[in-house]
Order: structure tokens, then C-alpha cells, then sequence
């Protein structure tokens, strides 16, 4: 006969890793993540000079990093928590695409710039949302279900703008978003709103304990009362407003909206949200390793650039990086075990 004070009865409660507050193991990870970016600035300052040391090309490399790092914070989110999303280029595509459409810019023109935002978001969000019930709801794969988004956001994109890039001819949108203050660009404050918001909402709220909770031990985390199918649906659907800022960033940048934005952007982002850290079997992330992680990238390819070095070179060390990154990652969780 049982008792209530029995310990076969006792709930398990998810013990979920704590990423950035991830004590000493994390500030090596950082630390050391520190200490590539600094070599490759060293390599940067080596073979381009003035060049690279320039403060224009700082700017240019914070700039450059924005897209991919405003999507990889939310990837982080979507990863830590155990999935995974595989089509946030084609959901960046399709956002840019519908907020600058004819009747969206129209819109913007008679009540304000703010339209075309709200239109990039709010498409991003839906997608999103749609892949977080594929996987929490309708048990799907996350790997298949986001295969089956990226497709059809790619497709779709370019069904809406009859495979015709569409230019933005709303002034203020433009001069909002192309506006240097201080000399620093819009979007690179943005981006670090985001990242800091992003820092804040994975470590310090009970939002990021229940991420690292689902994706360290789902069942666990179930039984504590947390509300698994729930929380994946609002990782995802917060992974997709992410890339609805990121489509207005690459909007700003290019001044259109096109199908063919985002074009493997997945791969970028993954890569460097794996670099700075985050578990691709999920329960750890770090917000400061992903940002880490795209200014390694962004970097190396702003020094490839300078030296005329092919992009075949580029994605060749791109490769060695992220094997010698899971390679990495792999033997920490055998320590962990």
C-alpha cells in the first residue's frame, strides 16, 4: 500500500540548463566565442588594413548582421525549446513580399509606414503560428512541417508578386529606416532592441524557464504543469514575428519587397545560433552566444569579401566551423551524461 509520502509518487520537475546564467561552462563558451571573433579581426586587420579597422566597415559588418541575427535570436528560442525551423527564409520572403504589395503600400500612404510594418509582422506571426500547431498539435515533425512552410511561403511569395520585385515608393518608410543617428543605422538598433529583449525574456522570465524546461524533457516539464503543446505554438509563432522585423530590415536595405529574399537564410541562422552554443537537441541556448555566433559569420565573410576570396571559400569555412562546432557540442553533452 502506497503513501502520499512516497517517493515513486514524487512529480519530476524539470531541472532546465540556464543558458546565459549557465555559470562558469557558459563564460567559457563566451569567452572562447570572444577569442575567435577577436582572431578573426586580427586576420581582418592582417590581410585588408585600414580597410577592415575602418569604422565605416564596423558599421558595415553591424549592418550586414542584422537580418540574420534578428531571425537567429528567435531560432534560439525555437531550438532551445527542442525544435527546429527550417523555412524562416521563404516566411522573410513572403513578409516583404505582402508589405509591399499595391494595396499595402496604399494603406501606408493614407495612415502611415507603420502599415507596411504591421503587414511584414503579422504575416511572419501567421506563419509561425501555423508551424508551431503542425508540430505541437498536429504531432508533425518539425523538420518536415517547416519543409512543407518553406515551400509553400516561397511559392506563394511568388504567386503575390507574379515573380516581380516590388519597390517601395513610400518616403517614409524609407527615410525612417535609412536614418543614421548618432551614425549609427536604424536596423542596427533594432537589432540590438531585439537581442536585448530576446536576452532578457530566455533569462529572466518564467516564459525562458518553461523553454528550457520543453526542451530539456518534455514529459518532465508536462507533469511540473507546464503546458507543452501551448508553449512550442507561441516559440514558433515568436520565431516568425522575428523574421516579419527581419523582412522589414531587408526591405529598408534594398528598398523592395521580392520572392527571392531570404534565400538560404535558414542555414545562416541555425549556423550561427549551433555556433554560439544552443544544444540542437534543445534544454540550453544563449541569446549572447547567437549574437556571437553571427558576428563570427558576419565577420568572416566581411574579410573574405575584402580579399576578393571566392564564396565557395567562404561556405568551405563556413562548413569546418559548424562540424567543429557540433563536434564540440557533442562532447559536452557526453560529459554532461
Amino acid at each position: 500500500m502506497t503513501t502520499l509520502n512516497d517517493p515513486s509518487l514524487t512529480v519530476p520537475t524539470p531541472t532546465p540548463s540556464r543558458g546565459d546564467r549557465g555559470g562558469s561552462p557558459g563564460l567559457a563558451r563566451n569567452l572562447g566565442l570572444v577569442i575567435a571573433l577577436v582572431i578573426l579581426c586580427v586576420v581582418g586587420v592582417v590581410t585588408a588594413g585600414e580597410r577592415f579597422a575602418s569604422v565605416d566597415n564596423l558599421v558595415t559588418i553591424l549592418r550586414l548582421a542584422t537580418v540574420t541575427g534578428v531571425v537567429a535570436v528567435g531560432m534560439t528560442f525555437v531550438i532551445t525549446g527542442g525544435g527546429i525551423d527550417l523555412s524562416v527564409g521563404a516566411i522573410v520572403a513572403l513578409a516583404s513580399v505582402w508589405a509591399t504589395t499595391t494595396g499595402t503600400q496604399a494603406m501606408a500612404d493614407s495612415i502611415g509606414w507603420i502599415a507596411m510594418v504591421f503587414a511584414a509582422v503579422l504575416v511572419g506571426a501567421i506563419c509561425g503560428t501555423i508551424n508551431g500547431l503542425l508540430v505541437a498539435y498536429g504531432r508533425v515533425v518539425p523538420f518536415i512541417a517547416t519543409l512543407a512552410m518553406l515551400a509553400s511561403a516561397r511559392g506563394l511569395a511568388e504567386l503575390v508578386a507574379d515573380r516581380k520585385t516590388q519597390i517601395i515608393s513610400n518616403q517614409g518608410f524609407t527615410d525612417f529606416f535609412g536614418a543614421e543617428p548618432l551614425g549609427i543605422p536604424v536596423i542596427v538598433i533594432i537589432f540590438a532592441v531585439v537581442t536585448a529583449a530576446g536576452w532578457f525574456l530566455l533569462n529572466r522570465t518564467t516564459f525562458g524557464r518553461r523553454t528550457f524546461a520543453v526542451g530539456g524533457n518534455p514529459e518532465a516539464a508536462r507533469l511540473a504543469g507546464i503546458k507543452v503543446q501551448r508553449h512550442t505554438v507561441y516559440l514558433y509563432a515568436l520565431l516568425g514575428v522575428t523574421c516579419g522585423i527581419a523582412a522589414v530590415m531587408l526591405m529598408s536595405r534594398t528598398t523592395v519587397g521580392s520572392s527571392t529574399h531570404g534565400t538560404l537564410l535558414e542555414l545562416d541562422v541555425i549556423a550561427a545560433v549551433v555556433i554560439g552554443g544552443t544544444l540542437l537537441s534543445g534544454g540550453r541556448g544563449t541569446v549572447v552566444g547567437t549574437l556571437f555566433g553571427v558576428l563570427i559569420f558576419t565577420t568572416l565573410t566581411n574579410v573574405f569579401t575584402l580579399n576578393n576570396l571566392s564564396t565557395s571559400s567562404q561556405n568551405v569555412a563556413k562548413g569546418v566551423i559548424i562540424v567543429i562546432a557540433v563536434l564540440l557540442q557533442q562532447r559536452i553533452a557526453n560529459r554532461k551524461a
